[in-house]
């Protein structure tokens, strides 16, 4: 077993595990609130329905009290009970009740009423009794209206509420069925949910684990459904590339320092050993530690060169980035080398305008310009590839971008050899009686990559045209 291996989950750990996840939490969260809103709405849905149900009852109370009114109006007391004891024998929720001052029962369908409701003239909900004529003593609920009479009589009007009650049960069986419904598919759903994010988050943490013992080419699933799990993967994946690219380069660099460092290395040490072989004059000693000095200082800038180039590929040097004027960085350039070129037969010309700002840092910039240049003097000559010896040096405006072009008339680069020439110590053979490791382009494409720019290599026609494309700065539109 390796040691990111674990045992299989058991069905109590996997739904711990389901338990735990983020998903399952905001579903049970988003289920809480949705019942807490349902179990509002129909709660207010079950107080509006009893409102209006009782504010319907309160009007047929009123309207029949009207009748009675019109009634007792037409024929005093006794019209009254006769119309009350027809009322009360018909079926239906009403309610009718006449009683002399001491309560005692003269007419109406109500039976058991308590005491205190008639000495109350006014509006109540009270408990009430069916009379024996109709259905017994049971008790139910009813709103009443009570008044007093002439002569102490109580005239009871009311209706029963037993529909409202049972409207209300209704209600609040729906509200508990529904509640319970929602309940339980939120649960599945959650479920669900839960479930596939936790594969999925299995499967990349399994896949993390094999990157982590060493399988660096694998790569974490992706569904294709661009969910945030995608895109994380995407980048992650993204972010596993980039490790690798410096993985492989970090190797390359170990290979190239073992091959081609090998040889100057051999040539410093036979050099220091013929110096103490054998009877030497001192001047003779002397030209021995000039040249071990000249192949050191070569070690040692190839050295400076490798770490340079790390340094930016790390992007180390991007605090300190700040607005830099190409044009007067070109024409220091071309200052810099112009005798040179002259001494080798090269015409050097510069056109180079202020005004082309980039955020960038002005060392480097300069460095992979000075190196573009230099290689140009190196193998720009003219004469052998029928060319007139001219090096042109530019700077000019683009669109967005910044773009410096270095072009030569010497054999040029092939096609097939452009993209590797950028690659460490990678000399090609026409090149390789030139002084040089073959780190120049190197710098020059990790100075270009640090400024987030593009390098470009392509035929002069003779020559080699080497162009530098890096975004304007927003202070230079």
């Amino acid at each position: 077993m390796t040691p990111h291996a674990s045992a299989p989950d058991g069905p109590l750990t996997r739904i711990q595990k389901l338990f735990r996840t983020t998903a399952f939490k905001l579903s049970i969260a988003y289920l809480v609130v949705f019942a807490a809103c349902a179990g509002v709405a129909l709660g207010t849905i079950a107080w509006s329905a009893r409102r209006v149900l009782d504010d319907q009852i309160v009007s047929t109370i009123d309207a029949e009290i009207n009748g009675l009114a019109e009634q007792y109006n037409g024929g005093g007391l006794r019209r009254l009970i006769g119309a009350v004891e027809r009322r009360a024998a018909e079926p239906g929720a009403s309610l009718y009740l006449v009683t002399t001052a001491n309560g005692d029962h003269v007419v109406g369908n109500v039976g058991d009423l308590p005491a205190s409701v008639l000495a109350t003239p006014g509006q109540a909900e009270t408990t009430y009794g069916r009379s024996r004529e109709t259905q017994g003593r049971e008790t139910h609920r009813a709103i009443v209206r009570i008044f007093t009479l002439p002569g102490g009589f109580r005239l009871l009007v009311g209706r029963d509420v037993e529909e409202r009650d049972r409207l209300r049960g209704v209600i609040a069986s729906t509200l508990g069925t529904s509640l319970a419904v929602v309940v339980l598919l939120g649960v599945i759903g959650g479920w669900v949910v839960a479930s596939r994010v936790l594969k999925r988050v299995d499967a990349m943490t399994e896949t993390a684990g094999t990157i982590m013992a060493g399988d660096l080419g694998r790569r974490l699933p992706v569904a294709g459904n661009g969910d945030e799990l995608d895109r994380l993967a995407q980048n992650l994946n993204l972010m596993l590339e980039r490790i690798g690219e410096l993985m492989r380069g970090l190797r390359e660099v170990s290979d190239n320092i073992a091959h081609d460092l090998k040889t100057p290395l051999t040539r410093l040490r036979n050099r220091a050993d013929e110096a103490l072989r054998g009877e030497r004059s001192p001047d003779a000693l002397r030209a021995a530690l000039d040249g071990v000095i000249e192949d050191s200082d070569g070690l040692i800038r190839v050295f400076n060169a490798l770490l340079m180039i790390a340094r930016l590929e790390a992007g180390n040097a991007r605090e300190m980035m700040a607005p830099v004027d190409l044009g007067p960085v070109v024409r220091a350039i071309g200052e810099l080398y112009e005798a040179l070129a002259e001494e080798r037969g090269l015409h050097l010309t510069v056109s180079a305008p202020d005004g082309l700002i980039i955020d960038g840092n002005r060392e480097l910039a300069g460095q992979a310009l000075a190196n573009l240049v230099d290689n140009a003097i190196k193998y720009g000559a003219g004469t052998a590839s029928g060319g007139d010896g001219t090096i042109a040096v530019a700077a000019e405006r683009a669109g967005s971008e910044i773009v410096v072009t270095v072009a030569d008339c010497g054999p040029g680069i092939p096609e097939a050899e452009r993209g590797r020439v950028l690659d460490r110590f990678v000399r090609l053979e026409d090149a390789r009686s030139a002084p040089g490791f073959g780190l120049g382009l190197s710098l020059v494409a990790a100075v270009v990559r640090l400024h987030q720019g593009r390098l470009t290599l392509a035929d002069n026609a003779p020559g080699l045209r080497v162009a530098i494309a890096l975004p304007a700065a927003e202070t230079s539109a």
